[in-house]
């Protein structure tokens, strides 16, 4: 099916909102039953990969949040291109980790695809390198 540009753009605003608001349900109920998810990263880290299901959606969340330090976050979101029912989020996120203390920044990009006013598709691209690096003492 087809989405519009302004239901597309209408769902990834709320995406963005509950996100800032940290609020996993919240994005979960913007997800579709089926979903392709997928974060990139290392198998210690155990919020990455791909994920097929709603209901995975918030574990995500709640699973990665506690491991960065309360306060210490920044999400500079820099650019949103839609076209019909893709989205793209161009951000910079910076990060300090609280079992090493270290602070990391990545530029990153996040492409949802929207069908019948759901997020069907949300892949990550990140400098999974350096996210890594920062979760390694030493």
């Amino acid at each position: 099916m087809t989405t519009d540009t302004q239901t597309s753009r209408t769902v990834a605003e709320q995406f963005v909102e509950r996100l800032g608001k940290q609020d996993p349900n919240g994005i979960q109920e913007l997800f579709a039953e089926e979903i392709d998810w997928y974060v990139p990263g290392s198998d210690t880290l155990s919020w990455t990969g791909r994920r097929t299901r709603r209901e995975e959606v918030a574990p995500y969340f709640t699973t990665m949040w506690p491991h960065f330090a309360p306060g210490k976050s920044k999400v500079v979101l820099e650019r949103v291109i839609v076209d019909g029912g893709d989205v793209v989020l161009l951000a910079v996120w910076t990060h300090t980790v609280v079992a090493t203390g270290k602070e990391f920044t990545t530029p990153a990009a996040m492409h949802l695809m929207v069908e019948d006013k759901r997020i069907v598709r949300m892949h990550l691209f990140e400098d999974t390198l350096t996210v890594n690096a920062a979760f390694n003492a030493g």
